[in-house]
């Protein structure tokens, strides 16, 4: 298309010269704007220089000036002038990216963000194995299908038990537990067993029971699926009240402050739900050792919050997948 455009301007021109005597006529155009890729056609009277990029990735192609003149004998002649003035760069603005709908990882997250066992420094009042209040550690299972992080078994939302694991309530849990118990009790507090082990089957029965009557969204803010609760593990124990009248008792008050004192963490504590995957449930403790619960302690103190969890010190998630 230019070059046409470019042949009917100097035909134009001829004609112009031979109808005015042969006298001097006026220049063509002196830039044209070429997408990128395009052929800079020339012609005869017309030459193309100083192609450079502009903001939209085109060309800008400044040509020259051709002006048809005639010498001494009355022959026509050529002469060529570069134009000087440069053509302006446009800006272009920036076409907005396209909105990218947020991705959901759905693979449990095993970085280690929090501070595990392995690196952790046991806190120098930390309880030793001749004290009163020592707690051991857990007995580990070297069962396919149970999740160990620091030797500490995770059972959650995301990680999940087989449905032939029945450990029955663990003997040094329970025996920290009546530690636990007798102490609350020499200051006056009554703490008691409500509910400790629970099987694959029985815990089946009972979500089954929530979701038939709140429905499944709500009855998963409070109650584990089969396979995804703490006290199959036999590792939990429930206290007194197993309901929000539990809450703010005297009993509970004590319970949070010192449960750690004999190798349990409060599970799931307020506020904690976003991580947790569970509502605030101060009857709810795990056992995981005193070792392990005074790091765990430490580690909350450190970060001026007092009930820390595994999720947040294992740097792990609690989520249905």
């Amino acid at each position: 298309m230019k070059r046409k455009v470019i042949l009917a301007v100097l035909s134009a021109a001829v004609c112009m010269l031979s109808a005015c005597g042969k006298e001097e006529i006026g220049s063509l155009d002196d830039s044209v704007i070429v997408n990128e890729g395009s052929v800079n056609d020339s012609t005869e009277n017309i030459s193309t220089e100083n192609i450079q990029t502009d903001m939209s990735g085109g060309y800008i192609v400044t040509t020259t000036t051709t002006t048809i003149a005639t010498d001494e004998s009355g022959n026509p002649v050529e002469t060529t002038t570069v134009m000087p003035e440069a053509v302006p760069e446009t800006p272009v603005p920036e076409t907005p990216a396209e909105s990218v709908p947020s991705v959901i990882d759905y693979t449990p997250s095993t970085a280690a963000a929090g501070t595990p066992a392995s690196t952790a420094v046991l806190p120098a009042d930390a309880p030793t194995e001749s004290d009163y209040n020592y707690g051991a550690a857990p007995v580990v299972y070297d069962i396919s299908g149970i999740k160990y992080i620091d030797n500490v078994l995770i059972a959650n939302k995301s990680y999940s038990l087989p449905a032939d694991f029945c450990p029955e309530l663990d003997d040094t849990c329970l025996n920290q537990f009546y530690k636990l118990q007798n102490d609350a009790s020499a200051v006056g507090l009554n703490i008691y067993l409500s509910s400790g082990f629970r099987d694959y089957y029985t815990q089946d029965a009972i979500y089954n029971n929530y979701v038939s009557y709140d429905g499944q969204e709500m009855a998963d803010t409070y109650s584990a699926r089969a396979g995804h609760s703490e006290h199959q593990s036999g590792l939990a124990i429930d206290v007194n009240q197993i309901d929000d009248t539990f809450i703010g008792t005297p009993e509970a008050i004590w319970l949070e402050q010192h449960c750690y004192e004999y190798g349990f963490i409060l599970r799931y504590p307020q506020a904690k739900q976003d991580i947790t995957g569970y509502k605030y449930e101060s009857w709810h403790i795990r056992y995981v050792g005193t070792d392990m619960s005074y790091k765990i302690h430490a580690k909350a103190l450190e970060m001026g919050d007092p009930y820390l969890t595994l999720e947040e010190y294992f740097g792990i998630d609690s989520y249905y997948h």
